[in-house]
C-alpha cells in the first residue's frame, strides 16, 4: 500500500510511474489527495475544539475547587456544544479515513525506475540467457506423455479424487518431488536462509498484509465458515511472521525459507498452455523471503536472482532471465525478475520463478518497521522469490533429460532421489 504523504507530495511522480503499468484509474490519485486535504482540515478543526474543551474542563475544575460554582456552571453552559461537535467531527473523520483507505488499496505499487513500460509479456526485457537447448531424441515427448509412459504422474486419478489441476505423483515421480524439495531447502539454508514451517491457511489480515487481499480474492481458495484462505504461496505466512513488529537495524537482513503446498484457483485458465504440469491448482514450492534495509533492497534483489539462477545451473537447465514490464508485473511489486526454462519438447519457455522487490508496499500494510541508530522507526523493504516452484521444474527435467532408454536424473539430484534414471 502506498503512503498517503508520498502520494500528496509526489503527485506527478506517482502518475508517471503508474503510467508505466498502464494503470487504468489514474483519477484515483487526485481523489485520494482531495480526501486527504479534507481529512487533514477536519483533523485540525477537531484538534482545536478538543483543545478548547480540555481547557474549559480544566477551568471548570479550578472554579469548582475555588468555590465559584456559578461561574463554573456558566462555562459548562457555554461549552455544552463541544461534546456534540467533537462527536460529529470524529464521525466525519472516520468516514473520510475509510473512504481514503478504500481508494488507496486500489493503487498498485509504483514500478522502479528500471522497469520498462509495457502491457504484455511480449514487452518484457530479456536481461540474461544461460546455456543452450537440450538435444532430444527423435520423436521427443512432452512431459504429460512421459508421465503416462513411465507411470510417475497420474492426472486422471487426480481428477477422480478432486478435479483438474490436482495430479497424483507415483513411485519415482513422488520421490523426484521429495528430492527437489530437499534439494531446494538444503541450498537455501546453506545460503543463510532460516527454514520455517508455517500454516497453510491464513486469516484475512495476513492476506491483506502481503497484498493478496483485496486484489486476488477470486484466485484464492476460501474456507468461508472459518474465514480462512488457503495460501497461494509461502510468501504470505512467512512475511506475516513480522506483521506489527519493530526490528532492530542490526538484525537486518532477515532471511527465511519455507516449503509449502500452494493453492490457486487459476480461474479462467484453459487451453494447451495449461496442459499437464504447466498450470495447477495445487503444487509444491520452496520460497525465500528477505526483510532488508531500504538502502540495500535492490542489491538484495540481484543477489536473490543470482541465487535462483544457481539452482537452475546446478540442475543443468537452459534458462533466461526477464525483467518484467510494468503491465506484466504483480500488483504489489516494484520490480520483478522472472526465470524461464526452455522446454525443448513443448518448444516454449516455462516460467519457473519470480523474484520481486516490494519496497515498502507490503511493509506499510504490515506495519513492519525497523529502528535505526537514531531511534526512529521506519518501514523496511520486503522481497520474495520462488526457489523453486516444482511443477514446471519437474516438467523441464522430464522433457529435457529424456533419452530413448528413459529419463536421466540431473547429477545434483541423484543423492536425493537414490536413483539416476526413470525407466
Amino acid at each position: 500500500m502506498l503512503q498517503v504523504n508520498y502520494i500528496r507530495e509526489n503527485r506527478e511522480k506517482v502518475l508517471e510511474r503508474l503510467s508505466v503499468r498502464n494503470f487504468k484509474q489514474p483519477e484515483l490519485v487526485d481523489e485520494i489527495i482531495k480526501i486527504d486535504e479534507e481529512r487533514r482540515s477536519t483533523q485540525t478543526i477537531l484538534d482545536g475544539i478538543s483543545a478548547e474543551a480540555n481547557a474549559a474542563a480544566k477551568q471548570i475544575g479550578d472554579l469548582m475547587r475555588a468555590g465559584k460554582k456559578d461561574e463554573a456552571e456558566a462555562i459548562k453552559t457555554q461549552t455544552a456544544t463541544h461534546k456534540e461537535t467533537i462527536k460529529n467531527l470524529t464521525e466525519k473523520l472516520n468516514e473520510l479515513e475509510a473512504n481514503q483507505f478504500n481508494l488507496i488499496v486500489q493503487l498498485p505499487n509504483l514500478p522502479y525506475d528500471l522497469v520498462p513500460k509495457g502491457s504484455t509479456a511480449e514487452e518484457n526485457e530479456v536481461v540474461y540467457l544461460h546455456g543452450t537447448p537440450a538435444e532430444l531424441p527423435t520423436k521427443a515427448l512432452p512431459h504429460w506423455e512421459l508421465a503416462a509412459k513411465y507411470d510417475i504422474i497420474d492426472f486422471e486419478l487426480g481428477v477422480k479424487i478432486t478435479g483438474a489441476g490436482f495430479p497424483v505423483y507415483k513411485g519415482k515421480g513422488a520421490r523426484l518431488q521429495r528430492a527437489l524439495i530437499n534439494f531446494f531447502l538444503d541450498h537455501a539454508t546453506a545460503a543463510g536462509y532460516k527454514e520455517m514451517q508455517v500454516p497453510h491457511l491464513v486469516n484475512a489480515a495476513s492476506g491483506f498484509g502481503t497484498g493478496q487481499l483485496p486484489d486476488k480474492e477470486g484466485q484464492m481458495y476460501h474456507s468461508t465458515i472459518d474465514d480462512l484462505y488457503l495460501i497461494p504461496t509461502a510468501e504470505v505466512p512467512v512475511t506475516n511472521l513480522y506483521r506489527d513488529v519493530i526490528i532492530k537495524e542490526e538484525d537486518l537482513p532477515i532471511k527465511n525459507t519455507a516449503y509449502t503446498p500452494c493453492f490457486r484457483r487459476e480461474a479462467g485458465s484453459y487451453g494447451a498452455h495449461v496442459r499437464g504440469l504447466n498450470r495447477l491448482h495445487q503444487f509444491d514450492k520452496v520460497e525465500v523471503v528477505q526483510i532488508t534495509h531500504p538502502d540495500k533492497s535492490y542489491e538484495t534483489l540481484e543477489d536473490m536472482s543470482q541465487y535462483v539462477q544457481s539452482l537452475l545451473q546446478e540442475l543443468g537447465l537452459h534458462y533466461r532471465v526477464l525483467r518484467l514490464c510494468g503491465g506484466d508485473m504483480g500488483f504489489t511489486s516494484a520490480m520483478t525478475y522472472d526465470m524461464e526454462v526452455w522446454s525443448a519438447a513443448q518448444e516454449r519457455w516455462l516460467e519457473v520463478s519470480s523474484v520481486s522487490n516490494f519496497e515498502t508496499y507490503q511493509t506499510n500494510r504490515l506495519k513492519l518497521r525497523f529502528k535505526g541508530k537514531e531511534g526512529k522507526a521506519q518501514l523496511a523493504h520486503s522481497l520474495n522469490g520462488s526457489a523453486l516452484a516444482l511443477p514446471r521444474i519437474v516438467a523441464s527435467i522430464l522433457e529435457n533429460y529424456q533419452t530413448e532408454n528413459g529419463i536421466k536424473i540431473p547429477e545434483a539430484l541423484v543423492k536425493y532421489t537414490g536413483f539416476d534414471m526413470i525407466d
